[in-house]
């Protein structure tokens, strides 16, 4: 990996995603996703693998819009909003589980959102933090507390693709530093004129 640290050159910083929350959030999702679905449906059922290649999708994503980000800032986006949509798409399966169960979809007021606020400011929270709400007894708990962690990841990951975009606006892509780069490097290699 390039750089985390490159601090010249056209390449860009990169890399870096498991320091992003949306990444370290989309991993629990992910390890989640796989429990849900071991505990609440049985094999063969396709669910299964749609479920679990959708929470898969959300955080690979994650990874390879980061590490593409050295390249290209328009792909860096796409994948971004691709780990947005795969993660939108598996928020739609967990409301299909409660909903053909008759069970209630919390709202923004429902106590277990609330409680989710809280534990969300943990720094640093791990799977272990929200074990007692998505390992919890009742399906309802269990379905709506990965409900609370796509609503966070998904507002993190759109809060992401708009600070890509203000960055490119600002300093544009990667053939606009190579070719500064290149005229830099130019500039400082020519002789001064004699007199």
């Amino acid at each position: 990996m390039v750089s985390e640290n490159n601090q010249q050159g056209f390449i860009p910083k990169h890399g870096g995603y498991r320091n992003l929350i949306s990444y370290q959030k989309a991993e629990i999702i992910y390890d989640g996703t796989v429990y849900f679905t071991n505990r609440f449906y049985t094999k063969p059922d396709r669910t299964i693998d749609q479920m679990v290649q959708a929470a898969r999708s959300g955080k690979q994503n994650i990874v390879e819009a980061s590490m593409a980000s050295a390249a290209s800032k328009e792909t860096e986006i796409k994948l971004t909003n691709v780990a947005k949509a795969s993660l939108e798409e598996l928020l739609i399966d967990y409301e299909d589980f409660l909903r053909t169960r008759n069970l209630p979809i919390g709202g923004k007021d429902h106590r277990l959102t609330l409680r989710f606020r809280e534990l969300n400011r943990t720094p640093n929270a791990a799977y272990q933090t929200y074990i007692k709400a998505i390992e919890n007894k009742s399906p309802e708990i269990c379905a709506n507390s990965m409900i609370c962690l796509i609503k966070i990841v998904t507002y993190l990951l759109a809060r992401q693709i708009q600070q890509l975009e203000k960055d490119f606006l600002e300093h544009g892509g990667l053939r606009e530093r190579m070719t500064q780069a290149r005229i830099h490097s130019r500039n400082k290699n020519k002789e001064p004129l004699k007199k």
